[in-house]
């Protein structure tokens, strides 16, 4: 009986930059769990902007009993990376343990391949419709906001890619003013959907706003416990399990807010098709579903998930589940 932690870095096929930063690399842990000679694996991303570290997860993770077994662990660890790297581990086994795979397990219908986002980076208006000229083939782009010179940016990305739909992500850039003034140029430019568009600590200031295009809560949406403070300001929830703290959250989490009336985008940090599988059970049907983080990387998983016009496809058992 065993639970390892492992730190692994994958390249990205070029730098990718959002308002907070730039990186090169996905840094990612992953973990193996192996009991009865079979074994169960899962992938977190941990996020500074939600206070982890590579060391702080990596200890969590390494504080746990061995022999945890899901329903403890929701008890055992708050939502987040560690959580979710150590649930999807446990799914994981439980579905190779049992032959089967993990959306029967789960009671779940079986995921089929979803059109996906694609993420365009942070760059300059220039660079940006370049970007959105080579992807102008794709169903569904995601750019990535949140300057005081968001509008040239906007305006490029739809020359780019005159008939794609667009979706943005202002990764909590935005004031209520602002948000305010560019709400009627993202209505005229077609977009279909506005994430976060101000930082979850002040979007009490969406109370009463007009919302001409739906709002996504990401950073202001982790888990049920999130839900209630979510009314009367968004229109979709964004569930990613490095959020959630796993797959058995996203799942309660995916029900309860469509109970509320939410609509549902499925997330994701940028990791590899390890991390990505779980993901695709609860992204079934979703009216967004932004599973791209792969198509970023240089290098992935063995096994990786096969994206092609039909959007990301569930995993094969090999990888995961």
């Amino acid at each position: 009986m065993s639970l390892i932690v492992r730190r692994e870095s994958f390249r990205l096929a070029q730098a990718f930059t959002i308002s907070r930063g730039s990186r090169t690399e996905a840094h990612v842990l992953s973990v193996s769990i192996t009991r009865d000679g079979v074994t169960g694996r899962g992938e977190c991303v941990p996020y500074a902007r939600y206070n982890e570290s590579m060391d702080s997860v990596a200890e969590q993770i390494a504080g746990l009993p061995q022999d945890i077994d899901r329903k403890a662990l929701q008890y055992a660890l708050p939502a987040g990376a560690a959580r979710n790297a150590v649930d999807c581990a446990l799914w994981d086994w439980e579905a190779k343990k049992a032959r089967r795979r993990v959306w029967d397990l789960a009671g779940v219908p079986a995921p089929v391949a979803e059109i996906t986002a694609y993420t365009l980076s942070l760059a300059s208006p220039e660079e940006m419709e370049a970007q959105a000229r080579e992807n102008a083939f794709r169903p569904l782009l995601k750019i990535k906001l949140g300057t005081p010179e968001d509008m040239p940016r906007l305006e490029a990305v739809r020359r780019g890619a005159p008939e794609a739909r667009i979706i943005v992500d202002a990764n909590e850039g935005w004031s209520a003013e602002v948000y305010g003034e560019l709400a009627p140029h993202l209505v005229r430019l077609g977009v279909e959907m506005v994430e976060q568009p101000l930082p979850a600590g002040e979007d009490d200031a969406l109370i009463g706003m007009d919302r001409p295009v739906p709002l996504c809560a990401d950073e202001s949406c982790h888990d049920r416990a999130s839900l209630a403070k979510l009314r009367g300001k968004y229109d979709i929830i964004n569930i990613k399990l490095d959020k959630t703290g796993g797959l058995t959250e996203a799942l309660a989490l995916r029900k309860a807010a469509e109970d509320m009336g939410f609509g549902i985008m499925v997330g994701c940090m940028i990791g590899s098709s390890l991390a990505m599988a779980p993901a695709t059970v609860v992204a079934k049907g979703a009216q967004v579903v932004d599973l791209d983080a792969p198509l970023l990387l240089a290098e992935d998983r063995d096994n990786p998930l096969h994206y092609d016009a039909d959007g990301v496809h569930p995993p094969v058992a090999a990888l995961w589940g």
